[in-house]
């Protein structure tokens, strides 16, 4: 019996094309993280990031047997996921555009300052994350944010458990020192 995760991606497509539902389970289990993180980077919204890959798996499957992967399967996918990302930024911006157009009456009221701060302290710490080195903050993030295991994630990225360990311990010491205590003790309480 076929180790699908042990065929290298290019395995992958070919028995992809062949309809194989299990090749596409495993590129599936491969990038559905990575690719989330990279989308969810761009537009701050979870369910919207989830969106965008869900979308690109449904539109990988359906046309599986006529996609030209002219270079390797996570070029493709990166490639795809920033497409798709680039669509919904620019759906954004045209809504936005009208939704300034329309009377301050019916526009959404005004954001309190409470959750101006809030906004604003998230933001600071989402940009101490994406300081962390890449498998630091990856390992970080699939912990903390989407409640992985350390050994689901130490199965996601090939690395030991005992890795996946270090990296969030280190990456909890480094925003303790960059953040202070006041925002890390916010940033424990309000992203469980």
């Amino acid at each position: 019996m076929t180790r699908y995760n042990t065929l290298s991606d290019s395995e992958l497509t070919d028995l992809l094309e062949a309809d194989d539902r299990l090749a596409f389970a495993e590129i599936y289990d491969r990038y559905f993280s990575l690719l989330y993180l990279h989308a969810f980077n761009r537009v701050r919204d979870k369910e919207e990031a989830k969106d965008v890959v869900q979308e690109l798996f449904a539109f990988l499957w359906a046309n599986r047997q006529s996609i030209e992967f002219k270079t390797n399967l996570s070029n493709y996918l990166y490639t795809a996921t920033r497409n798709r990302i680039l669509n919904v930024i620019g759906r954004k911006q045209i809504h936005e555009r009208y939704r300034l157009k329309l009377p301050a009456e019916i526009a959404a009221p005004a954001v309190t300052d409470h959750l101006a701060r809030e906004r604003q302290l998230t933001e600071i710490i989402n940009k101490e994350i994406q300081a962390l080195p890449p498998k630091m903050r990856v390992a970080f993030e699939m912990s903390r944010k989407y409640h992985m295991t350390y050994k689901e994630i130490a199965g996601k990225l090939d690395i030991t458990e005992q890795s996946v360990r270090s990296h969030v311990k280190n990456a909890l010491k480094v925003l303790r020192v960059k953040l202070g205590i006041i925002i890390f003790l916010f940033f424990i309480l309000f992203n469980q």
